[in-house]
């Protein structure tokens, strides 16, 4: 909890979780509260704080009628977690609350219980699933499936590089869920490695619908038009505006980011603000994977480089096509929608007098314009060289 709520970094709590190991190992008594007390990672009034906030949220917890609190899973700015027995069915759940704080104003708990009635809507099995939703004595709450494993982040914050089979087949996993979620009429406006889940069994889960929206509520689009709703890494250009019809496309980029993050073991743009970093979402190009990752495949950089294309009507159109395109770079064949894409937009150049590069061959074609201008050279090239050999054979006959 200090470190959900920035009071320490995890370099300390690794610092002190790594010292009370050694503490242990010599058989003598001491607890994580006391070892980074000694090393002022966190202060008295600090602790006592957290200490309250952990039994309130405990005691508030354990009031939801059905079910017994385990433990805490976690917590973040909007809510805190916790892994719970469902006794009627004998089960293990998560169980999202919401903090006492925020139950006073009334968007947060609209949007606590919009998040519910979102995911309950969707059954698949790539997505983590809703069982409930309540209020109890003016306690919020959200009842899940509970995914034992980890969270693509875990992996991607200790350094992990993922190579291209272990990549594609977390996000063809990730795909399938994103196309039964946008056949609902839904968008999640919020991929990135925090929310999608990988249980024991390699079975990936896109998790948290705080930010999704059905694309037909064009009074909540009105209501959010002109602000940025989304995680800066790894949010679409449209978000970033605020645009009225966001769709899934948006979802889409965000899943670019997140499979460039991937196979590059970088975020597609680094800078000192969020601020910057979207910025550069906005209007810097992104640096093609395979010349991060060499070991790459052409394809796989294509398809990337297409679903993270800054305007939306050169993106994939729908979740299908990126699916298809994934498909045929683990097979070892070429991503045809992409190549699609980028003929084009080669077309569209070519209307307008500018060299293109074909994406099937490499080879060059140019306006008419360029064309006379370059045959015009060669002539006068030609002219030349014929000069010379002139020149070389009258020097070599009065010799």
């Amino acid at each position: 909890m200090a470190l959900d709520q920035g009071l320490c970094s995890e370099t300390e709590l690794q610092q002190s979780s790594d010292y009370l190991k050694k503490v242990r190992d010599k058989d003598q008594t001491a607890t994580l509260e006391q070892v980074m007390l000694k090393s002022h990672f966190v202060t008295k009034s600090q602790i006592k704080r957290l200490r309250s906030n952990i039994k309130e949220s405990k005691d508030a917890a354990n009031q939801i009628p059905g079910y017994k609190v385990l433990g805490k899973l976690g917590s973040g700015a909007m809510a805190v977690v916790y892994k719970a027995k469902q006794l009627s069915l004998d089960r293990t759940v998560a169980i999202k609350v919401l903090p006492k704080r925020f139950t006073e104003k009334s968007d947060y708990v609209s949007r606590f219980y919009k998040e519910g009635k979102i995911a309950a809507k969707m059954n698949h099995n790539n997505i983590v699933q809703a069982i409930d939703v309540g209020e109890v004595g003016g306690l919020y709450y959200f009842v899940m499936e509970y995914v034992e494993g980890k969270t693509l982040y875990d992996d991607l914050s200790k350094g992990k590089v993922f190579n291209e089979e272990e990549a594609l087949d977390v996000i063809i996993q990730l795909s399938n869920a994103l196309a039964h979620a946008h056949n609902q009429g839904l968008i999640h406006r919020d991929v990135k490695p925090k929310n999608i889940m990988i249980n024991t069994e390699s079975i990936v889960k896109l998790a948290d619908m705080g930010l999704a929206r059905e694309t037909s509520d064009i009074q909540a689009a009105k209501h959010e038009q002109g602000k940025a709703f989304g995680t800066p890494y790894y949010i679409a250009p449209e978000q970033i505006r605020g645009e009225l019809n966001i769709d899934g496309r948006a979802d889409i980029y965000a899943l670019g980011a997140t499979l460039f993050h991937m196979v590059t073991g970088r975020v597609p743009f680094e800078a000192k603000t969020p601020s910057e970093v979207m910025r550069k979402h906005l209007k810097e190009p992104i640096v093609p994977p395979d010349h991060i990752n060499t070991s790459l495949s052409t394809g796989m950089s294509e398809v990337i480089e297409v679903m993270m294309t800054k305007d939306r009507k050169d993106r994939y159109s729908n979740m299908e096509d990126v699916l298809e395109d994934l498909k045929a770079v683990q097979e070892g064949r070429s991503p045809l929608q992409a190549r699609r894409k980028f003929s084009l937009d080669g077309l569209e150049q070519l209307e307008q007098g500018a060299a293109v590069e074909t994406a099937s061959t490499g080879d060059h074609m140019y306006s008419e314009e360029v064309v006379a201008k370059y045959r015009v050279g060669l002539v006068v090239l030609g002219a030349i060289a014929a000069t010379l050999v002139m020149v070389i054979i009258f020097l070599a006959s009065t010799r």
